[in-house]
């Protein structure tokens, strides 16, 4: 393995951080702030409490979770696809790199920063209300997991869209609202019955409450259901890279 030239498209993708800080790192610290403003003071007077736990901690895991999704997606899409659109991918596919090697450089940054950025966050979060993570490895296990599955996911919308706007397309019109759908702010229980059962079939909701647990040791649905449902879709992004490399699709033609 070639772990040089691998270091290299990780050094230098997580270079860029520092080079958009404002973009990469304050802008969404903010943003969490002011949903922590409006959230947990406005809807906070309303609800006091879910599952034993304050309103405003009990939305902690939900927005950060939503903040890991767009910000994996953003981060690897916009990283292979920035080089496909200057034209600097041929030089990247005729370095001596694998595919292996290069899906690991760009989908290894967007998840490390991706899970910087939530760390920040939960750090953000405990300036706010009281925190407390029951299983610490647990709640790392998850946001590992899921930086690394929507990285690979956003690695995919990079090598398939053809301009800036399919690259926001899919992160707009399809993550966004199925993490705000998910529980991120609620739980399911909340719902109807009928509501209920039409959630189960969001993905994000898998996410949301095994994360949820590894903090308060409440969840909508089991801890080995949503570790279940995080590995099949880590599978099935990590297939459909394979297949993109390994027939160039929208790379090489």
């Amino acid at each position: 393995m070639n772990l040089r030239g691998m270091m290299a498209i990780y050094k230098f993708e997580m270079a860029r951080t520092g080079r958009t800080l404002l973009q990469s790192i304050v802008s969404p610290v903010i943003s969490t702030s002011l949903y922590f403003v409006v959230f947990g003071s406005a809807i906070g007077t309303r609800i006091t409490e879910i599952g034993g736990v304050p309103y405003g901690a009990f939305i902690v895991p939900g927005l950060i979770m939503l903040t890991l999704l767009t910000q994996s997606i953003s981060n690897a899409s916009f990283g292979i696809f920035f080089p496909k659109f200057t034209g600097t991918i041929y030089e990247i596919l005729s370095a001596p790199v694998s595919h292996v090697e290069v899906v690991l450089g760009f989908v290894g940054a967007a998840a490390t920063k991706s899970v910087i950025l939530g760390l920040i966050i939960l750090a953000t979060a405990g300036l706010f209300v009281p925190l407390q993570v029951a299983h610490p490895l647990w709640m790392l296990l998850f946001l590992v997991l899921t930086a690394m599955t929507f990285s690979l996911f956003g690695f995919i919308i990079g090598i398939w869209a053809d301009n800036f706007e399919q690259l926001q397309l899919v992160p707009l019109l399809v993550v966004t609202p199925l993490a705000f759908l998910g529980g991120s702010f609620y739980s399911i229980d909340m719902l109807p019955d009928v509501w209920q059962k039409v959630t189960l079939f969001n993905p994000v909701l898998y996410l949301i409450s095994g994360f949820r647990w590894s903090f308060y040791e409440i969840a909508d649905v089991g801890v080995g259901v949503s570790l279940g449902m995080i590995s099949v879709f880590l599978g099935i992004c990590i297939a459909i890279v394979w297949w993109m490399l390994r027939t160039g699709y929208r790379i090489k033609s």
